[in-house]
């Protein structure tokens, strides 16, 4: 019998690996950058400080910069110091940190960023190294090829980008964000219109947006923390620009529409294409491309700080899933997959807790009290509370579980993002440098009415298995889901080295 000690699943420091020093530097630098930015926050709100810090013209530090750059950091962190275990024994260990750790400050610089040709410099550069993190595995034609698509897309996004800040700079005369912001309203409507059109494009390509999804789903060949790092972070720069340049898309209530609508094709997409998907990866990349559609959304209704708030949460849940994605991997066919029906309890437990996390929301925000645009916002957590219950409601699972712990831990999530939602709100607003952000709900229209209604019957359409009874809709749905072929590996000899 062989005496020889068996490796394969044992730590590295049992088998006498050394880490090399960029990991642990790196790690060490991106922790210490979260200590300061929480430092930095904590000054910026407190009452009897009033420090204005920043480079005139440059960049200027306010409440956005001090909540993102807290949030990018402790995430980034996270990500580092899985990826040392992970990332273990690549030959190519150090480059991947020093990539990671480079994606980390231009996403800083980005949030912090108020010239417009710097913001765009940060938007090009966090791309560019997202895609190489996407190549990572150079060995594989799928990941090589998986990069190419990437940094086509990004290099495009960041073209339109370029033509709205260029097109801003021409019409304000300015050469900042902030002061482009204050000049916006002196610009003729052709401008105004042109402005608005590109940036909505970069947002939409940044946050993989229908029909802008396919980079997503075809970069499941990075290493899972490049993943964590890009459905975490690197989605979210779409968010960012519809924050930082809210004056612009506020201007306009047509345009604030147009937003919601944009936003509601992709969260209904989204949901859709998660519906059909067999794979715990590309499932997660689908749910991506829906939420940064609710996140687009909320911004579109008027509510920006909910949208940074949505953005903070999903960021965190996230990076959570993608770095436990390989505990939840299992060879299953369709009829291991056990459901109870949802009977009459499970039916009124849902119902209750959908009614009361709308209640809970409404009473915390305040928002949805009114015939405004915060009523679709409410309807939404209303749907989406319906829908998290319902899930495990109909599990194998004990009834005390499913009947009592589910549904206090899911008002206690709706609790949760409405308190986000109003610490980010107060975070802003308490900076010395105030965000350029509109909190206010905007008029309810007609097409809000239209939107809330697709909602429900897209809800209907996938609760109740509409989406999979139909062949048609379900082949439709698989193939506008599926990543680029040339992405795809198909041969285990691909990738299994033993």
């Amino acid at each position: 019998m062989s005496s020889q000690k068996k490796t394969v699943g044992t730590g590295y420091d049992d088998i006498g690996w050394s880490e090399s020093t960029a990991p642990r530097v790196l790690t060490w630098c991106v922790w210490t950058l979260w200590l300061v930015s929480i430092a930095a926050m904590a000054v910026y709100v407190h009452p009897d400080l009033n420090l204005e810090v920043g480079l005139d013209g440059v960049v200027a530090i306010d409440g956005l910069t001090v909540v993102m750059w807290s949030v990018v950091t402790f995430i980034s962190g996270t990500v580092h110091s899985y990826s040392r275990r992970y990332m273990a024994g690549s030959r190519r260990i150090s480059g991947f940190f020093v990539r990671v750790f480079g994606f980390t400050v231009f996403v800083m610089v980005l949030v912090a960023a108020d010239s417009l040709v710097l913001f765009a410099v940060a938007w090009l550069s966090m791309g560019l190294v997202m895609a190489d993190l996407i190549g990572y595995s150079r060995g594989w034609k799928q990941a090589r090829e998986a990069a190419r698509k990437a940094r086509i897309y990004f290099v495009g996004g960041t073209a339109f980008l370029s033509v709205g800040v260029a097109v801003l700079w021409f019409g304000t005369g300015s050469t900042t964000v902030s002061g482009a912001m204050e000049g916006i309203g002196g610009v003729t409507d052709p401008v105004y219109l042109a402005v608005v059109g590109v940036l909505l494009v970069a947002v939409a390509v940044q946050s993989a947006l229908v029909p802008f999804h396919g980079w997503l789903l075809s970069s499941m060949t990075a290493p899972t923390p490049a993943s964590a790092l890009m459905h975490a972070g690197f989605v979210n720069a779409g968010g960012i620009l519809l924050v930082r340049f809210s004056p612009v898309f506020s201007e306009s209530l047509s345009v604030m529409t147009a937003i919601v609508v944009v936003g509601a094709f992709g969260a209904i997409f989204g949901k859709l294409m998660k519906s059909v998907r067999p794979d715990i990866k590309s499932t997660l990349g689908c749910s991506t491309a829906g939420q940064m559609g609710f996140m687009v959304m909320q911004a579109g209704l008027g509510f920006f700080s909910a949208a940074v708030a949505h953005l903070i949460l999903h960021g965190f849940y996230k990076a959570y899933l993608f770095m436990s994605s390989s505990g939840r991997v299992e060879d299953t066919s369709p009829e291991d997959e056990e459901q109870s029906s949802l009977g009459v309890v499970g039916a009124l437990v849902t119902l209750a807790v959908a009614l009361a996390g709308g209640l809970l929301f409404v009473f915390l925000t305040g928002k949805g009290a009114s015939l405004d645009s915060g009523l679709l916002l409410t309807l939404l957590v209303v749907l989406t509370a319906a829908h998290a219950t319902r899930d495990i409601v109909r599990k194998p699972l004990p009834s005390v579980v499913r009947h009592v712990a589910a549904p206090v831990a899911f008002l206690t999530a709706v609790g949760v993002y409405a308190v986000v939602f109003e610490a980010v709100t107060a975070v802003m607003e308490a900076a010395p440098v105030p965000s350029v952000i509109a909190v206010e709900p905007t008029q309810l229209t007609a097409v809000h009415v239209f939107v809330g209604v697709v909602f429900v019957v897209a809800y209907v359409a996938i609760e109740f298995g509409y989406v999979r009874r139909s062949n048609r809709l379900y082949v439709a749905l698989l193939n506008f889901s599926q990543p680029s072929s040339e992405t795809v590996l198909t041969k285990k000899e691909e990738y299994n080295e033993y």
